[in-house]
């Protein structure tokens, strides 16, 4: 039981993107990128290790965005050529994210995750988790006008899909991997007017796709005693901007029906409404409290976070509680509008609350 935790990425230090660009221009090798994503990967793990977080992850660090493992490692999309969603802010400032659109047979050129838990789990005695793309969040990746080609329907598209993630959980248990996080924001866009009709433009029906969404992460998770799955869901994130709004309620039964143990849920502000939905989740499942921003360089106090967290407690006890920021750092390479030692103090106050609510006690450092 985890009372601190990390959603995934962290902020990509200024000569990894610079790394980046020049691999992808042919101006370094594979062994000196390698070195310099590792040395990335290392600093990452010190961050998280100061901050006295229990559980850590490798920050991201060899990934363009949240999904971009996927993209990397299995042949069949078209990295920038899907539906471009916008992402605002409380100021009504938007930008555009194109995504990937599915082109071409799926094809698993190499694993998605296992480069990036096997040097973590070298680099750390602490509990150490993977995060992987859901087949949900894959779904947004489907477009009838330019998919069917190779998919002629979405479903026939999700089967591959789902079997390559399951192959994935798979190898990430045999090489020692005890918690696994399936990222799926895309859940909370199927409460959002405008994203809902834009999967019905695409061929996807979204009142069908969450009860299909369900069944397809319990396929990919499978039946695995011991291993910690947990589940996280966040309304967008990108470049300190978001795509969706509303509570958890209309889509509870993915905390009924599905077979994670925890569910990394984002609670900041006021767009993701009150804690009652927590009264859905069912009494043998974790909610992990996304109430430190990722997105706002303003560090709460312990003061609003104690009664929030208090507050969460009247819906669902406090010993099935824990504390995460409310999301990646960066999800996107581009990171949020925060500095590094803006992220620092959030994680190290993660840790500091939880020890004061829970008694967490690994120590920082």
């Amino acid at each position: 039981m985890f009372h601190s935790d990390v959603v995934g990425s962290l902020l990509r230090p200024s000569y990894l993107k610079e790394a980046r660009e020049q691999f992808a221009a042919g101006n370094l090798t594979d062994a000196e990128f390698k070195r310099i994503e590792d040395r990335a990967v290392d600093e990452c793990v010190g961050v998280q290790d100061k901050a006295g977080i229990e559980v850590i992850t490798d920050g991201e660090m060899r990934r363009y965005a949240f999904y971009g493992h996927l993209i990397d490692a299995v042949e069949g999309f078209d990295k920038y050529g899907g539906w471009a969603i916008p992402f605002r802010d409380e100021k009504g400032e938007q930008l555009a994210l194109p995504r990937p659109v599915v082109v071409s047979k799926l094809r698993r050129k190499r694993p998605l995750c296992a480069e990036e838990f096997t040097y973590l789990r070298a680099r750390t005695r602490r509990p150490a988790k993977t995060t992987i793309v859901s087949a949900q969040q894959a779904a947004a990746y489907y477009d009838r006008s330019k998919s069917s080609s190779a998919y002629a329907t979405v479903d026939a598209y999700l089967a591959d899909l789902v079997d390559i993630l399951r192959d994935e959980v798979a190898e990430l248990i045999r090489l020692g991997c005890t918690y696994i996080q399936i990222d799926s924001p895309q859940y909370t866009a199927l409460l959002d007017p405008q994203l809902r009709e834009g999967y019905r433009q695409r061929g996807n029906d979204p009142d069908r796709l969450l009860d299909l969404s369900i069944a397809m992460d319990n396929a990919v998770i499978g039946e695995h005693p011991g291993i910690t799955f947990g589940l996280h869901l966040c309304r967008g994130n990108n470049q300190s901007k978001f795509y969706a709004a509303g509570d958890y309620s209309p889509i509870t039964r993915i905390f009924r029906n599905t077979k994670f143990q925890r569910f990394l849920l984002e609670f900041d502000d006021e767009r993701s409404g009150g804690f009652e939905p927590l009264r859905e989740v069912p009494e043998d499942r974790i909610v992990v409290l996304g109430l430190v921003s990722s997105k706002k360089p303003q560090l709460e106090s312990k003061k609003e976070l104690r009664t929030r967290i208090e507050g969460a407690a009247a819906c669902i006890p406090m010993e099935r509680l824990a504390l995460s920021p409310q999301c990646g750092f960066a999800s996107t390479i581009e990171g949020n509008l925060i500095t590094p030692a803006d992220q620092q103090a959030k994680l190290q106050l993660v840790a500091e609350m939880a020890q004061e609510m829970w008694g967490s006690c690994i120590p920082a450092g």
